[in-house]
């Protein structure tokens, strides 16, 4: 039986590409970038060994295990696997779509996926899913860990606490059936929606708990709503969803379970709130809409060492000349992103993005563009004023640092699983060398990304050219 079971795992194991024996892989010759921050190594030697790198440095002090297998890389460059702080693998804008919804409600495993595959086909080893249906995201997150599916590495918050995120308007409620609506967005709530803003601080942090039991590996939450001045039950963008003493009672929560919390949050004072009351982390730390963000709060992040997600498209020549005239009028956003830099506030590649509906896509002026975006957001970066070097440590270093995971991911140490890109040229000269890598591993693994998406949904010949009935 033993025997049996051995073998069994190891057809497993060779469907999806994975080893079914350990072996030591040497990748040689490269120019080692190791996502610390230091001068890259020239002629360069990784030494990987049960999925784990197990050295990392010059040629002239390695020691290469007998029965290696070599891997010749001379003449490229070797960075740490890349990373997005924040993606939606169901995508937004698609799930505000009566139609998405009705046709991948019994398949939001399958786009999730087939997301997590687009991603580590454009390099993106891990990635952080911050607003989505909880269950599903889990199950693909664990069968990824387990082996069973091929794709990023996933980590997943479920919804942003406090928000419902379908079905949030009058004309939306109208447009389907109440118990679909519910299974809706019981599928993305989990027991975390509007609900929780009516509660007292000890019945928030008491839902907390029962929100983290879950099994979510972070916590987002709405600090404020998320909207126009006037909007639907998710609120406005410059009001408090949470209390100071609500959100504090959400940390504590969250923290007692040994886990971090971040948030979503659109104004000056709620940017400060959060701060105060001990959030690890936030998304568009720059969109402070109609207020400029205070020194004070831009202190406090560097005094609690606070990491920040960024949106940052590319700069229009008016915006260009904002930055030289240093000059910004009421642009606070673009203001306060240039200060973050200055300040020396990490960031975060971090970009909201997924699958677009190709449907949806031809209709809605919003677009999510998992594994391009990425890119488009690192050149707005550079625009800003941020070295390549600094970019790159935000879509690797940075970002597993802010989630806690700098032990196992993020720069090409010993002891590190063993997630790295190889690359025909060199990003440090121009960021947009990250794009198209030659070859893409993780844990040790050489993926075949031609093959990537496997099933096809959103990404299909049939979602983007349907016939007379759209099938997929």
């Amino acid at each position: 039986m033993r025997f049996c079971s051995k073998i069994a795992a190891a057809a497993v194991w060779l469907v999806i590409g994975l080893p079914a024996f350990s072996e030591v892989i040497v990748l040689s010759g490269a120019t080692v970038i190791d996502g610390n921050g230091g001068a890259p190594i020239p002629d360069g030697v990784i030494v990987i060994t049960d999925q784990k790198i197990t050295a990392a440095g010059p040629r002239s002090s390695a020691k290469i295990p007998a029965g290696a297998r070599s891997i010749d890389v001379s003449g490229k460059y070797i960075v740490p696997g890349l990373m997005d702080a924040n993606v939606h693998l169901v995508p937004w804008p698609s799930w505000e779509y009566i139609e998405f919804l009705a046709r991948y409600e019994n398949n939001f495993e399958g786009i999730i996926e087939e997301a997590a595959q687009v991603a580590l086909k454009h390099g993106f080893t891990t990635v952080f899913d911050s607003m989505g249906p909880l269950r599903p995201l889990m199950h693909v997150r664990d069968r990824i860990a387990k082996g069973e599916l091929e794709g990023s590495r996933m980590f997943v918050a479920g919804d942003i606490v406090g928000f419902r995120a379908v079905f949030t308007t009058p004309e939306a409620m109208k447009s389907a059936s109440k118990a679909f609506q519910a299974r809706i967005n019981n599928l993305f709530e989990a027991g975390g929606g509007p609900e929780l803003a009516w509660m007292t601080p000890q019945q928030v942090k008491e839902a907390m708990r029962k929100y983290v039991a879950q099994g979510v590996d972070f916590v987002k939450y709405g600090a404020t709503g998320d909207g126009q001045p006037v909007n639907s039950e998710v609120g406005q963008s410059a009001v408090l969803r949470f209390s100071p003493a609500q959100q504090r009672a959400m940390v504590e929560a969250v923290h007692e379970a040994g886990k971090i919390i971040q948030t979503h949050q659109t104004s000056a004072e709620a940017l400060r709130i959060v701060l105060e009351v001990g959030v690890d982390m936030a998304q568009h730390c720059a969109s402070t809409g109609r207020s400029r963000m205070e020194d004070s709060t831009l202190q406090m992040m560097l005094d609690k060492k606070f990491y920040c997600g960024t949106q940052w498209r590319p700069l229009s020549e008016a915006e260009l000349k904002q930055i030289h005239d240093h000059n910004f009028g009421t642009n606070y956003g673009l203001e306060n992103q240039i200060r973050l830099i200055q300040a020396g506030v990490p960031e975060l590649v971090s970009t909201d993005a997924g699958l677009i509906d190709p449907d949806v896509a031809a209709d809605s002026k919003f677009g999510t563009r998992l594994g391009e975006d990425e890119f488009v957001l690192m050149r707005g970066m550079v625009q800003r004023g941020m070295t390549s070097m600094a970019v790159l440590q935000a879509a690797t270093k940075n970002i597993a640092a802010a989630y806690h995971k700098l032990d196992q991911l993020g720069t090409l140490d010993p002891g590190k699983s063993a997630d790295l890109l190889v690359l025909d040229a060199d990003p440090l000269l121009d960021i947009e060398n990250l794009r198209k890598p030659t070859m893409v591993m993780k844990e040790g693994r050489v993926i075949d990304v031609a093959k990537l998406p496997l099933h096809p949904i959103l990404t299909s010949e049939e979602a983007h050219n349907p016939g007379p009935v759209r099938m997929k």
